[in-house]
């Protein structure tokens, strides 16, 4: 039988790819960041219901107080950076590098959290990494580094890549947060605080005056997208309290093979050949570490 925290991750990867490309379908250079707000905010709802079920408040304490700190400007630099990767790429090529947040997690997640993966569990996650060499290979004819260089090229895939590294470090700070509270309780606080400073930002980028026509224009289209993103949220958080935060993200990036099918089938997204070579490494990364748990 496939342990509930599998079902949870692969349901969190699902909402999430089938969330991002209904925001690509609508995001524009002017509306990005107002997307961005709104998969944020209605998140809340879903987060609310789930922390009212959950019973009484947990009891906070410092190091739930140091990671909230900590992992809260770290998220809002990676939302403002996803969604301008998911204006400026295709997803085939951009999404599958979210695939090395794993990867760094396995030293990030000993460092912060203390917890170790196993060798088997390290090949996994290895194989997911090697998925993202294997999406530029056909510029491997201009050398071995080229796949690699191919990610400066395009803008998106290097946001992408950065955003890894922001998501492992938030990805093992969520970790103390929710072991020192509940899922429901860190996730709830945790995108409220997001909503809140979210707001000062689009203000300045879109102006005070034009702000509510913003909003108003952008509600209706935004609404989809982010009902699949609460799915994911929610998710994510019990399953990442189940878990080593590392294989729990490692099968959640199973989203990226997700993605590039998506990126085939709606927006008729080119070399999806070898973008679907790397995604089912990814794949197999995945199996691996579910085999390893």
């Amino acid at each position: 039988m496939i342990e509930k925290w599998v079902l949870l991750s692969l349901l969190s990867a699902f909402s999430l790819a089938t969330s991002d490309a209904l925001t690509k379908r609508v995001i524009t250079q002017e509306n990005e960041y107002v997307i961005g707000w709104f998969r944020v905010l209605f998140g809340l709802p879903a987060l609310f219901a789930a922390l009212v079920l959950s019973g009484p408040l947990p009891q906070i304490d410092g190091p739930f107080l140091a990671a909230f700190a900590a992992a809260l400007p770290l998220e809002i630099a990676a939302i403002l950076l996803y969604y301008k990767a998911l204006r400026l790429s295709p997803l085939s090529l951009s999404l599958p590098f979210l695939s090395f947040t794993p990867v760094f997690l396995i030293v990030l997640s000993f460092v912060l959290v203390g917890e170790r993966v196993s060798a088997v569990g390290a090949l996994g996650i290895a194989l997911i990494g090697l998925g993202g060499y294997t999406l530029n290979l056909s510029a491997l004819r201009s050398g071995f580094l080229e796949p690699i260089r191919a990610v400066g090229r395009e803008r998106g895939s290097l946001y992408m890549l950065i955003i890894a590294l922001i998501y492992s470090v938030t990805s093992a700070l969520g970790k103390i947060g929710v072991e020192h509270s509940s899922p429901a309780f860190f996730g709830f606080t945790y995108f409220l605080a997001l909503a809140i400073s979210l707001l000062p930002i689009i203000v300045r980028r879109s102006g005070a005056g034009r702000l509510l026509p913003l909003l108003k224009s952008n509600f209706r289209i935004a609404l989809l997208p982010s009902v699949f993103d609460a799915i994911a949220i929610v998710s994510h958080f019990y399953a990442v309290s189940m878990v080593n935060v590392a294989y729990m993200i490692a099968v959640k990036r199973s989203s990226l093979l997700i993605g590039t099918v998506y990126g085939f089938l709606l927006f008729r997204e080119q070399n999806i050949r070898e973008r679907l070579l790397g995604a089912l490494f990814m794949f197999a990364g995945f199996v691996v570490v579910v085999i390893a748990k």
